[in-house]
Parts: C-alpha cells; sequence; structure tokens
C-alpha cells in the first residue's frame, strides 16, 4: 500500500486517514456553501445540470486513474474526443445519404469513436512501452496532432452533424431513466466497473505494482509492457465513450471542443487521492474529485464572488496543492 493511506493521525483510538477523509471533507464543504450562498444550489435542476456535465470529464478520468495509477500520464484526451468527435459527425454526415435517416447511421457513428477511441489510447501506449519514449513527450505530440487534425477537418471552423441527425441523436444526452440522464447513468455504471476492477482484478493489482516500482514489478512476472498499453487503450475507448455521450449535446464540433479537459481529468484523479507518480489509486476517489471541480465552477456561475473565467486558474491551485500535500505525506 502507498505511503500517501498511511498518513493520518490517532485521535482517542480511532485512525482518521486524512488522505481519505480530505476529498470527501472539502466535497460536503463545498455542498454547504453552496447552499449557503444560494437557496436554488440544490435544486434538481441545477444538480442534474452538474452531474450530466461533469459525466464527461468523470469518463475520462476513470481512465486516467488507471494511466496515473500504473506510472504513465495522457495530455492528449482532450484533443483526443476533439478529433473523434469531429471523425464521428463528418463520417455520419457522409453516410447519411446512403443509409437514410435513422438509427443505423448513430450505430455507424458510435462504432466509430470506440474505434477510435482505441486506436488513439493503442498509439499513445505503445509508443510510451514499445518505443520507450516519455508518456509526457508522447501525449505532449499526440495532443498538438489531434487538435490540427479536428481543425483541418473543420477547415477552421466548426463541424455540424446533420440536423435531422441531431434531433435523433439528442436523446442520448437530453434523455434518461427515471429522470436521470444517460451521461450520469454510464458514468456512475462506469464508475462502479472502474472501482472493482482496480480493487479486485489482477489488472488493477498489476497497475499499482508498476507503478510503485516497474523493475520490482517486472521480475514479479507482472507484464509490465502488456498491462501499461492496456491503461492507455481503456483510457482512449472511455474517451470514445465520453464522445458518444458528448455530441448529441451540442450536434457539433471545432478546434475547441474539449479544451482543457486533460487538466481536468488529471486534478480531478490528483484531488481523489491517486498518487501522480503511480503506485496508488482509487476510482471513488477519482469520483468525488470530479464534484468537487464541477461544484467549484456551477458555485462560481451562481455566485459574483469570483468571476467564473478564474474557474481554470483555481483549479490549477488545487492541482498545485494536491500535489504538495501528497509530497508531504510521503516525506512525513
Amino acid at each position: 500500500m502507498s505511503s500517501a493511506t498511511t498518513q493520518g493521525a490517532r485521535t482517542g483510538g480511532w485512525k482518521v486517514d486524512l488522505h481519505v477523509l480530505g476529498p470527501i471533507l472539502a466535497l460536503v464543504a463545498l455542498i454547504i456553501i453552496g447552499i449557503i450562498l444560494n437557496p436554488n444550489f440544490l435544486s434538481y435542476a441545477n444538480i442534474t445540470n452538474v452531474l450530466a456535465r461533469s459525466a464527461f470529464i468523470g469518463i475520462i478520468a476513470v481512465g486516467m486513474t488507471f494511466v496515473i495509477t500504473a506510472g504513465g500520464l495522457d495530455l492528449s484526451v482532450g484533443s483526443m474526443a476533439a478529433f473523434i468527435a469531429g471523425l464521428m459527425i463528418l463520417v455520419m454526415n457522409t453516410v447519411l445519404p446512403m443509409l437514410g435517416e435513422g438509427v443505423s447511421v448513430i450505430g455507424v457513428g458510435i462504432v466509430l469513436a470506440l474505434v477510435a477511441g482505441l486506436i488513439a489510447g493503442a498509439v499513445n501506449g505503445l509508443l510510451v512501452t514499445r518505443a520507450g519514449i516519455e508518456a509526457f513527450i508522447v501525449t505532449l505530440g499526440t495532443m498538438g496532432i489531434y487538435r490540427s487534425l479536428v481543425t483541418w477537418l473543420a477547415d477552421g471552423g466548426t463541424l455540424s452533424l446533420d440536423y435531422a441527425m441531431r434531433e435523433l441523436y439528442r436523446p442520448v444526452y437530453y434523455g434518461g431513466l427515471f429522470g436521470i440522464s444517460w451521461p450520469i447513468i454510464v458514468f456512475a455504471l462506469i464508475a462502479i466497473g472502474g472501482e472493482i476492477v482496480m480493487r479486485h482484478t489482477p489488472f488493477g493489482r498489476h497497475c499499482a505494482a508498476i507503478g510503485s516500482n516497474e523493475t520490482v514489478a517486472r521480475y514479479s512476472t507482472v507484464p509490465v509492457k502488456r498491462v501499461k498499453t492496456l491503461t492507455y487503450v481503456l483510457l482512449g475507448f472511455l474517451v470514445g465513450i465520453a464522445v458518444i455521450m458528448y455530441v448529441p449535446r451540442l450536434g457539433s464540433a471545432s478546434a475547441a471542443t474539449g479544451l482543457l479537459w486533460e487538466l481536468e481529468a488529471i486534478a480531478a484523479v490528483i484531488i481523489g487521492g491517486t498518487v501522480l507518480k503511480g503506485g496508488f489509486g482509487r476510482v471513488w476517489g477519482t469520483v468525488v474529485g470530479v464534484l468537487i471541480l464541477s461544484l467549484i465552477g456551477n458555485i462560481l456561475n451562481l455566485t459574483d464572488m469570483v468571476s467564473p473565467y478564474l474557474n481554470g486558474a483555481i483549479q490549477g491551485v488545487i492541482i498545485i496543492l494536491a500535489v504538495v500535500l501528497q509530497r508531504k505525506g510521503t516525506a512525513d
């Protein structure tokens, strides 16, 4: 177990793990602040809106948790999402005259998004594990490539889905079950599945072992390269799912799509308690991190105390503080 989990204090015989309770206490504090500042904060419309908007980042952040736990990093997820969304819209508009207006066109788009995500994740993973290039360099490069490709596909503008198809596709984002929208349901299912995989499968344990000490993991017969590659493939696949949920929201994609998603996903993972250097990760903490970031943005929008344009700056400060606390915990 990572040293990050050992930080705690004994009070009256009870061991209080600050790394476990910290994100939860921060989330509760934000909810209380939101209630005090705006009476509509806990309204059904506001809560469902926050959860639905955070689902895209949340789905990606679950995959990012596995990558970081295994000692990796992926800066390309935002650009990857924009490229997949642009490609998906372009292909759906192209096959529309051949297949006619119907769910078959949506099916083509969904399959394309999943396959493109798998390939994009595999490219990142293979370049890191087989070519031996640092993850930071690989994903920084692919980040620029994907962003340029979507700009080129859109000819510098915006790719828009055919209007009739947009109306047919809208229920994937705006529809739901028992009043809960599909993005929230999908995010919840992926988070539960991710937590089970991380805690109760050899793959999750191998990710932690590799991130803790790659050399020791290799001598322990852990298939290091295969597991690390799979973490990137999984992340790419989840980016594809997030795009499937995102496209029906606006029905368009441009060079601005997915901007800073990588920052929010990495921030959510770190805030949730996953160690940035790898070796320890928890998916439920990532979910709490996603909610914390979403509530900060929501509270800024509901009040005029701080400009919502400073949301990115606040997130940056939170990332730095989270890493500082992790290092302090390791030093202790």
